[in-house]
């Protein structure tokens, strides 16, 4: 399950999250484990029958922890690069599983996944197909490829996260790829099987992924005339998560359900990418309220938790719920901030939060996906735990809290 209250307090799974935060102390990422693995599930049970490979998206949480419970659940994943791969195949992911998206992967990235066996390379240029021919060639190996193409389909999300345009940096333009499948057919020593899209993250409206989907078919279809022999199309990212209480999401069984409607009958095995969905809803950041503060009518709750620990509000502007540990009716129109030297360190602005005094237990509600993955030591500021919570309510640190001698290995 997620996060409930039970006799006033935020628990999972039977146990109270203030006694964690209490022995394992703030900031601290909390995860259910139960939460990840069901919407996990969630995704490979909606197709059915269908051919498809569900890869979870590494960097929306690289955590071993999480990777491995994904593993074991028989996920594949989706990298962007040679540290992810070497994440995934620590934890045990089946290599065969793993897609390596991104638009700069270097050689040295693609000896790697060629030597590990990797399922397919997305590539999203002429020039990088022609780089991992090339690296391919000198290992005697055939590469098993994609091509990104960009359909062109606007996603109604923020724009650094939209990724489908052609003005963006992703992918080639779909009046290309024609041309970029013949030049590659003259390389030896790469298959280029699948052809792939991803329009953008954190989407609640999945009619442009549609969109998308029947665009790309019409490609498929032009290229299979051509006698190329397409096996896969990869749709890219899952659906958005809500930031709302009142949000609903898309849901999932709809979503690929509609997916498997349009490409049933192109014989094709349909691979999707989510990260947010998986695990956003199943973590919080845990935070304790340092001091309360007052400048004219404006409030303000001092946490010890920064935008070095989750920098999407100040990044993104994103939304994020904040909860009391404890149940409370009581709240006060506040802006939520954090110690870091930045007016831009804060979680919420001017915003009815819970009433919290000096010494509470605040957390701050989906983020499970791009929180720890985006934290840094900015301010000169160590990292926080990480704990997962097993179905049971048992919980263990999954990523110990960085020290200041952390901050210094290496230099």
């Amino acid at each position: 399950m997620r996060f409930a209250y039970q006799q006033g307090n935020l628990s999972c799974n039977g146990t109270a999250l203030d006694d964690i935060a209490t022995a394992v102390g703030t900031p601290c990422y909390m995860y259910s484990a139960a939460a990840i693995v069901d919407q996990f599930r969630a995704y490979d049970k909606a197709f059915g029958n269908a051919p498809h490979l569900v890869c979870y998206a590494v960097k929306a949480n690289g955590n071993l922890s999480i990777l491995r419970l994904l593993a074991e659940a028989g996920a594949g994943f989706d990298i962007v690069s040679g540290g992810e791969l070497y994440r995934v195949l620590h934890a045990g992911g089946d290599a065969s599983k793993i897609a390596f998206s991104g638009a700069g992967k270097t050689l040295g990235e693609m000896r790697y996944a060629l030597e590990s066996d990797i399922g397919s390379v997305h590539c999203e240029s002429a020039a990088e197909i022609d780089a991992l021919a090339g690296v391919a060639e000198q290992l005697g190996r055939v590469a098993h490829a994609g091509l990104r193409v960009n359909p062109g389909v606007s996603a109604t999300t923020h724009p650094y996260i939209a990724t489908g345009l052609r003005s963006h940096k992703f992918g080639v333009d779909m009046g290309d790829a024609q041309q970029i499948f013949e030049a590659a057919s003259q390389h030896r020593s790469i298959k280029l099987d699948t052809v792939s899209f991803h329009i953008g993250s954190q989407l609640v409206d999945t009619h442009p992924i549609a969109e998308a989907v029947r665009d790309t078919l019409e490609l498929i279809w032009r290229l299979r005339d051509r006698g190329f022999a397409i096996a896969s199309l990869d749709i890219g990212g899952g659906v958005g998560v809500p930031q709302h209480v009142d949000d609903r999401a898309p849901d999932i069984t709809e979503f690929v359900q509609s997916v498997c409607a349009l490409t049933a009958g192109h014989n094709l095995r349909v691979v999707v990418e989510p990260g947010r969905s998986i695990v956003a809803e199943a973590g919080l950041l845990v935070t304790r309220v340092l001091y309360r503060k007052q400048s004219g009518a404006k409030h303000f709750i001092v946490v010890d938790a920064g935008m070095n620990d989750l920098i999407r509000p100040s990044l993104y502007q994103a939304h994020h719920e904040v909860l009391p540990l404890r149940e409370t009716a009581s709240h006060v129109v506040a802006d939520l901030v954090g110690p870091v030297c930045e007016t831009g360190d804060f979680f919420a602005l001017d915003r009815p939060l819970p009433n919290a005094q000096p010494g509470d237990f605040l957390a701050i509600a989906t983020a499970g996906a791009y929180g720890f993955a985006q934290a840094s030591n900015y301010n000169g500021r160590p990292r926080p735990a990480e704990v997962l919570i097993e179905s049971d309510g048992s919980y263990r640190v999954v990523r110990a809290r960085e020290t200041y001698a952390d901050l210094i290995h290496g230099e």
